[in-house]
């Protein structure tokens, strides 16, 4: 590779016309999802609200290439996404299922216990950012995805975004916000 490769103009990663994917999988979060899709639908014209009762029909929709899946879902204490059949599917494989399909940004918005996601939601070098909830913070949560959703459609990227929203220390700011765990497996990723 020659200097102009290395110090040459960078691809971009943006997105312009953002198509999202509100979803849940055999939950019945229709406030939640309700909510929430009122906080995209401020930021972005292609929102898609969708209930999916099997992993199979939720595989074939992360097909049709969004951009972001926000997903309720319900999390085993293995760390497996389980639909209202009995079906399941790693976390892991989720996210390899959303990086294939060329999501930038996979939301598991319902509330799940930390250990869950450690034990079954492995990034491993998958080119996707990742966000687990673990406690919404009751309707401090929809502040929250406006104020980050707000930054990131006018350019920001996910980790300039959550730093400037999501302080790294401890302290009374913390109440304010959801509890949530962030992975940037694709921190240039615009969304426009």
């Amino acid at each position: 590779m020659g200097l102009w490769g290395l110090f040459g103009k960078r691809q971009t990663d943006e997105v312009t016309g953002t198509k999202v994917l509100l979803c849940t999988l055999g939950q019945k979060l229709g406030q939640l999802l309700h909510d929430d899709n009122i906080s995209y639908s401020r930021f972005y014209a292609a929102v898609t609200t969708k209930g999916f009762s099997t992993i199979k029909q939720l595989s074939q929709a992360i097909e049709q290439r969004y951009d972001i899946v926000h997903l309720f879902c319900d999390v085993s204490p293995g760390g497996m996404v389980v639909d209202g059949h009995g079906n399941a599917i790693t976390g892991t494989s989720l996210i390899e299922k959303c990086s294939d399909s060329d999501v930038k940004l996979l939301w598991i918005a319902s509330e799940n216990k930390a250990e869950t996601y450690i034990k079954g939601f492995k990034l491993g070098g998958k080119h996707i950012n990742l966000v687990m909830t673990i406690n919404r913070n009751g309707s401090k949560f929809s502040t929250f995805l406006e104020r980050l959703l707000s930054r990131l459609s006018r350019g920001e990227t996910m980790p300039v975004a959550w730093a400037a929203l999501v302080p790294q220390a401890p302290g009374p700011s913390q109440q304010d916000l959801p509890s949530c765990i962030f992975a940037a497996g694709r921190p240039g990723v615009r969304l426009r």
